[in-house]
């Protein structure tokens, strides 16, 4: 599944998408930093509430398909710049973590 497909779902909506056709091969849900970035795999879609610059940076080194915001979080617009320089997709949804993580693996 590409995150384009992901988002035509309706589930999940485009906060930033400079790589629309990103393959997701899995998924990882987290919101500690540290541990996201010992542990999500690249291609992973990433389901998270953190919203901060470090995502976007944790993203990048964890090379994930794209960062999906839970329960309606969203980006203010110094990160959002930061995402799309990066290069980093980032989606949004009203959805709970848990709830988006099962929307999410019955997807995938």
């Amino acid at each position: 599944m590409t995150v384009n497909e992901l988002i035509s779902t309706g589930y999940f909506k485009p906060v930033s998408l400079p790589s629309p056709n990103r393959e997701i091969v899995g998924a990882y849900v987290g919101d500690l930093l540290s541990w996201v970035m010992g542990r999500a795999e690249a291609d992973n879609a990433w389901i998270t509430i953190m919203s901060n610059v470090n995502v976007i940076a944790v993203a990048t080194l964890t090379d994930v398909s794209c960062v999906i915001l839970a329960e309606g979080v969203s980006l203010d617009g110094e990160v959002l710049s930061v995402a799309l320089e990066k290069g980093v997709n980032v989606l949004s949804c009203e959805l709970p973590l848990y709830e988006a993580a099962i929307k999410l693996g019955g997807m995938i």
